[in-house]
């Protein structure tokens, strides 16, 4: 899990261009949008292409996606549980 929590703060760096940042800014469990990361909806759906290509994984309910979005962590988390 550790490994992979690392994995995916390299990924959302380089998939939102946050040039400025390192996977050590990024805390694990901080919510990515609001006042943590401060994510807005362009960069939800960035993630959501994120996990799609590289976790082969669909988020069929939009309404899942503030859970699975929320931080790092349940990212991880919901990959673990539905990565086939």
């Amino acid at each position: 899990m550790e490994e992979l929590i690392e994995k995916l703060k390299v990924q959302i760096i380089e998939q939102l261009n946050l040039e400025d940042m390192e996977p050590d800014d990024i805390d694990t469990e901080e919510p990515l949008f609001g006042e943590g990361l401060g994510l807005d909806s362009i960069d939800a759906l960035e993630l959501i292409v994120l996990m799609e290509k590289e976790y082969g994984i669909k988020i069929q309910n939009p309404k899942d996606g503030q859970k699975i979005f929320y931080s790092v962590k349940s990212m991880a988390e919901y990959i673990t549980a539905h990565q086939k």
